[in-house]
């Protein structure tokens, strides 16, 4: 089932220094926006020029690209982000072009007594290593350099060319993406390697955050009748974004149905008031709206605010005080692979000819991700990586290095079926 070269490849692995990589990776605390976002991929740079790739590795101009209509939305604040690619110099043009992409940005890691150790410095206990990171998806970057250098290492001549992206600012919206794919930087398929979860993701539903702004009327809290609360006026609207959630996920694609809730409607933050013995004047809700696989934004927006008006003209306080909302923040359209694409099939044969077993299984996801960005240029794209999505995000974050190699190993294979070797 395996070429020569394949086989070769897959030789050259050296799985310890995969894990190196990956403890490597996650000892940058890369939070979106931070200045070590910055560094680990000017480092990263470095280890592309040491793979001999040709890198370009640029100040993206942040003013244009916020300016640009398309700009898919941002929330960390931040002064600079740096764009990184690098492209492997053999191959030509009779050969095609795949892009591995993955994020070098991670969340801020939370309440730090929540965790057993520094978020920051890699533990391993048995097989797993964990910290903020090796999920999503510090494990899917050492994947890629990991099968970059096993390509490299077995001296194979390639075809077409392979092009990393390491992109910024994922977990916000997008924009290390976005402002690679406005320089320039395409491909003829594209590989994601965020955390999969042991299948193929071949569609992602979207995301829009939201604000909504509910007003009151302060008081002193002895007289609150006097007053009204913006948290009692908030209550009839969060009952009413229930029920919008459940309208939204009647009869979903089949390739969200196995999520309870494909398309959630979660609200993330509540702020009121400003002092104990105050009736609160104001509440801020954030949150985020699942947007369904295919539908614009633009109509998941206009239901949103639909329900919040509704609500607002059967309710005595906030008919005539109606809350108002804002749309801030990230915002994630749905993307898929059309259906069909042999792009999935070549992936499931690289991991059946590698690790054997049962074949993955194909689905979408219930998040935003880069992948809806390459498929609006036009660019066919799917994600496979190492590790548990249930777990990123969270104190519990970790991946399996069976894992870890067994995704570098399928990716090595997949890389030489897509771009061909000479």
């Amino acid at each position: 089932m395996l070429s020569d070269d394949e086989a070769a490849a897959l030789a050259a692995i050296d799985e310890k220094e995969l894990v190196r990589t990956l403890q490597e990776l996650i000892t940058m605390p890369s939070v979106t926006g931070s200045p070590a976002e910055s560094e680990l991929q000017h480092q990263l740079a470095g280890r592309l020029e040491w793979l001999g790739m040709d890198v370009d590795l640029w100040s993206m101009d942040l003013p244009e690209l916020y300016a640009d209509p398309g700009f898919p939305g941002a929330e960390a604040p931040r002064d600079e982000a740096w764009g990184l690619v690098g492209t492997t110099p053999d191959g030509g043009a009779d050969g095609p072009t795949l892009v591995l992409q993955g994020h070098v940005d991670v969340v801020p890691p939370g309440d730090l007594g929540a965790w057993e150790g520094d978020p920051f410095v890699p533990r391993i206990t048995g097989d797993v290593v964990h910290g903020r990171g090796a999920c999503d998806m510090k494990a899917g970057l050492a994947a890629n350099l990991g099968a970059l250098t096993a390509i490299r290492s077995a001296g194979i001549r390639l075809r077409g060319r392979v092009a990393a992206h390491f992109v910024v600012g994922e977990e916000d919206g997008g924009l290390g993406a976005f402002g690679t794919l406005r320089r320039g930087h395409r491909g003829d398929a594209c590989f994601i390697s965020e955390p999969t979860s042991g299948a193929v993701i071949t569609a992602n539903a979207g995301a829009q955050t939201f604000r909504l702004s509910v007003p009151g009327r302060a008081t002193h809290g002895s007289t609150r009748d006097e007053g009204v609360s913006a948290v009692d006026a908030y209550l009839p609207l969060h009952r009413a974004l229930a029920r919008l959630e459940a309208e939204r996920n009647l009869d979903p694609d089949p390739l969200m149905a196995r999520y309870r809730i494909p398309y959630a409607l979660s609200v993330g933050t509540v702020r009121a008031g400003d002092w104990a013995s105050s009736v609160p004047d104001l509440l801020i809700a954030e949150g985020r709206l699942g947007v369904r696989l295919g539908e614009d934004p633009a109509e998941a927006r206009d239901a949103f605010e639909r329900c919040v008006a509704e609500t607002c003209a059967a309710d005595p306080w906030l008919r005539d005080h109606p809350a108002t909302v804002t749309w801030p923040g990230g915002r994630f359209a749905s993307g898929r692979l059309p259906a069909g694409h042999p792009l999935t099939d070549l992936v499931r044969s690289a991991h059946a000819d590698t690790a054997g077993g049962p074949a993955l299984p194909e689905r979408g996801a219930p998040y935003g991700s880069d992948l809806r960005l390459y498929s609006a240029a036009g660019i066919p794209t799917l994600q496979y990586g190492p590790g548990d999505v249930r777990v990123a995000h969270s104190p519990r974050e970790a991946v399996a290095v069976r894992e870890l190699v067994e995704v570098t190993r399928a990716l090595v294979v997949a890389v030489l079926r897509v771009v061909g070797t000479r």
